[in-house]
């Protein structure tokens, strides 16, 4: 097995961490901002994973993008310029707009204030994500929501 297999590998097995992480992440803010929830140690651990998975994951993706066959193939056409440019653009976009939310929810005292801010970044971010899943399931035919191969 080669390191750019076991890197495919990896990256698309942690996906499922850093999603459900940041799923269970924005939910537990939404409730916490909209029910004037008190902002715990346990709710910060949690924000905090889910930027770590989230940038473990993304440095997975960037050294796939210099190994992957797929950032090789032409611009011109829907599945490489997706690969090459639209896939790496949105996950760099979500990645920082989980990290300034977690950033600010550091830089506030009062829990709704910190519960918002992870709300609204970690939401967008999400949002970003699946959209991006979206767009890989319409240039690659063969790929589902899940990201697993239907051959």
């Amino acid at each position: 097995m080669s390191l750019y297999q076991i890197l495919k590998s990896a990256h698309s097995g942690w996906r499922y961490l850093v999603f459900v992480l940041l799923v269970i992440a924005f939910i537990q803010a939404l409730v916490g901002w909209l029910g004037n929830k008190s902002y715990t140690e346990g709710t910060r651990k949690l924000n905090v994973f889910a930027m770590v998975s989230a940038h473990i994951q993304f440095l997975l993706g960037l050294v796939l993008y210099f190994l992957s066959p797929l950032t090789k193939l032409p611009a011109s056409e829907a599945l490489g310029r997706y690969w090459k440019m639209e896939h790496i653009g949105t996950m760099i976009l979500a990645v920082v707009l989980i990290t300034i939310g977690n950033s600010r929810s550091k830089k506030v005292t009062v829990a709704a204030a910190k519960h918002r801010s992870i709300a609204i970044f970690f939401g967008l971010g999400l949002a970003l994500i699946i959209a991006a899943i979206v767009m890989m399931t319409k240039v690659g035919p063969t790929t589902t929501f899940f990201g697993m191969s239907t051959s």
